[in-house]
């Protein structure tokens, strides 16, 4: 796949899967399918491609971006991007930032992988290409001796996570009935 396409795809493959809890919760109901593909496709572009790592797998169906090390040291990486994730977010922007606040006491305070999104095309699933696109940034952050770390909001995909070996360091609410929330952490050597 040609990198200029790496961005649209990552982006339509990320909002074709069923809406995520969290983003049903922190993206406005109107024209929500719409907003989530904007929301995806800035984060991808403006965050993942720019300080990050991307990883796609069967010409796109699947896609695992992940910030890395070198974004913290980029600095506020959200900061440019922040009004339009907050428009993108429409009359959910409040709930939006009620989210991170929430999701931010739960980060570590060390340098890790971050992944922040992993998605795979609804017609793809059950093949592996999820756990494809996830293993090489695991590999990376093995390689480096750093841990790896995501927040998920769905049951099952706990589950998949503890078989790449992650624990659950913490697991909370998102304040304003958001979804139940799972960090976690990979520990080198896991």
């Amino acid at each position: 796949m040609p990198f200029r396409a790496v961005p649209c795809r990552a982006a339509h493959c990320t909002s074709r899967r069923p809406p995520h809890r969290t983003s049903r919760h922190t993206v406005a109901a109107d024209d929500h399918a719409a907003r989530l593909h904007r929301f995806n496709e800035l984060f991808v572009t403006r965050i993942r491609l720019e300080h990050g790592r991307v990883w796609v797998a069967d010409d796109g169906a699947a896609v695992a971006v992940w910030t890395t090390p070198e974004t913290a040291a980029a600095g506020d990486v959200f900061a440019e991007p922040g009004p339009l994730f907050a428009e993108t977010a429409g009359g959910r922007a409040e709930a939006s930032a009620q989210a991170e606040a929430a999701m931010g006491v739960h980060r570590p305070g060390e340098t890790v992988w971050f992944l922040g999104s992993v998605g795979v095309d609804p017609g793809c699933q059950g093949r592996g290409l999820g756990r494809a696109v996830v293993l090489p940034g695991l590999e990376a952050a093995e390689a480096a001796g750093l841990p790896a770390f995501l927040e998920a909001s769905d049951a099952r995909n706990v589950r998949f996570y503890e078989r790449l070996g992650f624990k659950v360091t913490a697991d909370y609410p998102i304040p304003g009935g958001g979804p139940h929330t799972w960090a976690m952490t990979r520990k080198p050597g896991a």
